[in-house]
């Protein structure tokens, strides 16, 4: 009789890890998917990003025009640390934007630059809605090497949520397995076509933005 209860206790234990055991599983591939949809959505609000300054700086969309330089002024903090200065556009010039040909002028327009300029100089400018950006392929370029680099985040994205592999942390479908279920559809073909053209892309925009 004990060694009866003795096996039914085992047994109810060897349930209990059964079904934690499961418990565990199914979170790991939650897990996995709940990531591939934020790597998705940071993949496709990259690339947006980047297809969308691109093409102002480009001067693919938007007005283009001179902002000829009444003044400028030094727009970060004191306390900024020498990185950030170097990083960002601290100089705010302001001025008056003339379209091209003439057709529209505005007093008042800014900029956001690198570096003062003196009264009178024309600055080459994009009109985006209500700002104006300092136009320029080598910057453009740099912004077209994002969009790229948003697909990667993309495929990686796309990977995860439908084979449920989770690259960080524990995950419930090895890599092998995961890839090996993204062979079976057009899974593979897809995360490799956007991950190959995303690198390639991303590479090439950025070394194109230093020889334009």
């Amino acid at each position: 009789m004990a060694q009866a209860q003795g096996t039914g206790k085992g047994d109810a234990g060897d349930g209990s890890a059964t079904g934690l055991n499961g418990l565990v599983s199914g979170a790991l591939g939650r897990l996995g998917r709940w990531g591939g949809l934020v790597f998705l959505l940071a993949g496709l609000a990259l690339s947006g990003w980047g297809a969308y300054q691109g093409s102002y700086l480009a001067g693919w969309a938007g007005t283009h025009g001179t902002l000829t330089v009444q003044r400028c002024e030094v727009s970060y903090p004191n306390n900024a640390s020498r990185s950030s200065r170097k990083n960002r556009r601290p100089v705010r010039c302001e001025g008056v934007f003339v379209a091209d040909g003439g057709a529209d002028r505005e007093a008042g327009a800014s900029v956001r630059v690198r570096q003062r300029y003196a009264a009178g100089t024309e600055l080459s400018v994009q009109r985006a809605g209500g700002e104006y950006l300092q136009s320029g392929l080598d910057r453009a370029w740099r912004y077209f090497a994002a969009f790229f680099g948003g697909w990667v985040l993309t495929g990686l994205g796309l990977f995860c949520l439908a084979t449920g592999y989770a690259p960080f942390g524990r995950s419930r479908v090895s890599y092998d397995g995961a890839w090996e279920a993204a062979g079976r559809g057009r899974t593979r073909v897809v995360v490799l076509g956007m991950t190959g053209v995303g690198s390639v892309g991303g590479i090439l925009s950025f070394l194109i933005s230093y020889l334009v």
